[in-house]
């Protein structure tokens, strides 16, 4: 009964796009009652509506929903009728309700769970956005995640940059200055295809990095590309969640007009 809701919940968290089907009227003799659902994804599927053509329909009604470039879509129902023309001999009708569940376009990515990053990351749980979180450490991630929040255990956090999706934002908030290091050139190689991409500091690791990135042979443009320190001008205070606050504007402000 609640496989269908713990297939949801990890796909919300994963990013992973799905189809809610839902049985929204059940008349006369049918496979299934009205409520049954069935969670659809590109690869597989996990629930059911009844089996049989009406769910091979269903199915790829909900698929096409799903297909690479397809358009946002809202909510639809469709009727079906079970007799000859699905090859089933219930007779009945059903009506079937079909939700997108699509992850956010916003994606974001956070390095580091030191104190910075906690307070970041829940600032961004109530913003619009999906959220990788990295680090090395997995006690310092705390035992309940938002629904949009996907905690990442890295011995080698750098190496998670390359599964990134395409225009996803870059935080890097780590422990160590050296990891920092590795993070911000393993996004500085995918100039072009991430967004933002900046690394917490001051004035002076900003003039170290730029110094080892020219020795690395980056161009000028990537190096400029890199924000630090990062957050909006203004906030002066230390405190974490100051700090925070002014990286999750500097974000907002970068999004498109309509992603605000």
């Amino acid at each position: 009964m609640s496989g269908w809701i713990t297939a949801l919940a990890e796909a919300a968290a994963a990013g992973r796009p799905a189809v809610l089907v839902t049985v929204l009227r059940a008349d006369g003799s049918t496979p299934r009652e009205a409520g049954a659902k069935m969670v659809v994804f590109e690869d597989g599927l996990e629930g059911s509506v009844g089996g049989g053509h009406l769910e091979l329909e269903a199915l790829a009604t909900a698929r096409a929903l799903l297909a690479p470039g397809a358009a946002p879509a809202a909510p639809l129902v469709k009727e079906y009728k079970l007799g000859p023309a699905l090859g089933q001999c219930c007779g009945g009708a059903a009506a079937l309700l079909f939700e997108p569940v699509l992850p956010a376009r916003w994606q974001v990515a956070v390095f580091g769970a030191g104190h910075v990053g906690k307070a970041l990351v829940r600032l961004l749980a109530d913003l619009p956005c999906s959220v990788t979180w990295v680090d090395g450490r997995e006690g310092e991630f705390p035992r309940e995640l938002p629904a949009r929040v996907r905690a990442v255990v890295s011995e080698a956090p750098a190496d998670e940059v390359a599964a990134l999706p395409a225009g996803a934002d870059v935080v890097v908030m780590t422990h160590s200055h050296a990891l920092d290091q590795e993070i911000v050139e393993a996004a500085l190689r995918r100039a072009g295809e991430l967004g933002y991409v900046g690394v917490i500091g001051s004035a002076t690791k900003r003039a170290r990095f730029t110094q080892r990135l020219e020795a690395r042979g980056f161009p000028p443009e990537r190096i400029a590309a890199l924000v630090c320190p990062v957050g909006v001008e203004g906030v002066r205070g230390k405190h974490p969640a100051a700090i925070a606050i002014a990286v999750a504007a500097q974000l907002l402000q970068r999004r498109p007009e309509g992603e605000r």
